[in-house]
């Protein structure tokens, strides 16, 4: 089947981001730009302060409503992902070392979306999935899964890739929340790795990158005006190159706010280009070799980010995020945080019935649409679907078209219930038999 008459007739009816029209001529107003920090959030902040102890696990302790954002973490780990032509053009790129570079400027681009007032996505609860896909410019699709791999500690592996340009990503976010007093911390423990199919490194595999992920902190939560911060280190490392891009949390006496730096070195220490700026505003770039004076490298400011597109959520599987969580956001939306917080709870309560069924049974949770890892792997879960890199494009789009319901009109099938690696195990029996 031709590559075009196969996404013709698997998109039809393309979906879209964007809610109903409103009846009133009253402009929509996003709640997540609202700052419920008032003194009703605060009598909510303060019946929780018993449970909180600097150190202690926020995983385990149940937060008020009002600092939640209307999507699950599933679905937030795509803000990364919507910047697709600056990594089509670092793909693109002959200069290795200025692929390498425009990778630091793609995984840079993306950090600062998000909510303008202070808020935390969605725990997503064990085995809840999201998947969701990009009309890109260029006139090609870019496919993402993800799914909730596990609850204690949270861990959300995820896929995505560009077919017809070999890209593909695959990673794990791994968040442990800590209260530090007056602040909690997102440790981001998690890895993302990026890969050019078409590019082949000396040891003749696809080019590879490993990038890891600045740590999240939210201040004022307790007293004075709540804020975000992203802190401490990203290091992104190709086989020949590597930068260590320094996020900087402002001083109590001294210092700026979301200011970064870094250099980029090849592995024996030689330095190459100065990387400064603001990670949610301008990002300059230097090049140290010609002495120039410094460029802007990402102007947060003056781009448009590209929004994936879901399938409509009558389409939906019940753990799917945007349905699961449905009636939940749907208060947030009303800025309803009574029903909001009885429909969470309901979501949450069901996972406990589930995990004491599991523990009286003897049984194990298994993901569907993950499996685990070989040894040697660079992350601890990857898609179940074998899709080779050497395949024609039309082959792999279809091997992604099989891995679950991703585009509007795609039913679920029997195997969709069948865990990831007993998927992953039958398909290897079924090439090797071929």
């Amino acid at each position: 089947m031709p590559l075009n008459v196969m996404k013709g007739k698997m998109a039809a009816g393309p979906a879209t981001n964007a809610s109903p029209a409103n009846a009133s001529s009253k402009p929509v107003v996003d709640t997540d730009d609202i700052d419920e920090n008032d003194e009703s959030g605060q009598s909510i902040l303060l019946g929780i302060i018993s449970q909180l102890k600097p150190g202690c696990d926020l995983s385990r302790i149940t937060l008020p409503t009002f600092i939640l954002e209307k999507k699950s973490m599933l679905e937030r780990i795509t803000n990364q992902l919507q910047f697709p032509d600056i990594l089509l053009s670092a793909h693109e790129e002959k200069d290795e070392l200025e692929r390498f570079v425009k990778v630091v400027k793609w995984y840079l681009s993306g950090w600062h979306i998000a909510p303008k007032a202070v808020k935390k996505p969605l725990n997503p609860v064990l085995g809840e999935y999201f998947t969701c896909y990009w009309d890109l410019p260029n006139k090609q699709q870019a496919f993402y899964f993800s799914e909730q791999t596990s609850h204690h500690p949270p861990k959300s592996s995820y896929f995505y890739m560009i077919p017809e340009s070999n890209i593909r990503v695959d990673g794990t976010t791994i968040p442990k929340s800590k209260f530090l007093g007056n602040s909690t911390a997102a440790m981001m423990e998690g890895l993302t790795v990026l890969q050019f199919l078409d590019r082949k490194g000396p040891n003749g595999k696809p080019e590879k990158y490993t990038l890891s992920q600045p740590n999240m902190y939210a201040r004022g939560i307790l007293f004075g005006k709540m804020r975000i911060e992203l802190g401490d280190h990203m290091i992104i490392k190709s086989e020949k190159y590597k930068v260590d891009i320094e996020f900087k949390t402002k001083g109590f006496i001294s210092g700026t706010y979301d200011a970064i730096e870094g250099v980029v070195k090849d592995h024996a220490g030689s330095e190459f280009y100065e990387i400064t700026g603001k990670w949610n505003d301008v990002m300059y770039i230097k090049d140290l070799k010609k002495r120039s004076a410094k460029t802007v490298l990402f102007d947060a400011t003056k781009t448009q980010p590209l929004k994936p597109q879901v399938r409509p959520i009558e389409e939906q599987g019940d753990f799917e995020s945007r349905k699961l969580w449905s009636k939940v956001t749907a208060a947030l939306a009303k800025q309803d945080h009574t029903t909001a917080t009885d429909e969470k709870f309901a979501i949450e309560d069901e996972q406990r019935q589930l995990a004491k069924k599991r523990s009286e049974e003897g049984s194990q949770f298994h993901p569907k649409l993950f499996r685990p890892a070989e040894p040697g792997d660079d992350l601890e879960y990857y898609i179940y679907k074998n899709i080779p890199s050497d395949g024609t494009h039309e082959d792999q789009i279809r091997a992604i078209l099989e891995i679950a319901p991703v585009l509007p009109g795609q039913q679920f099938t029997d195997k969709f219930g069948v865990p990831g690696h007993e998927k992953h195990q039958i398909q290897k029996q079924v090439e090797t038999a071929d």
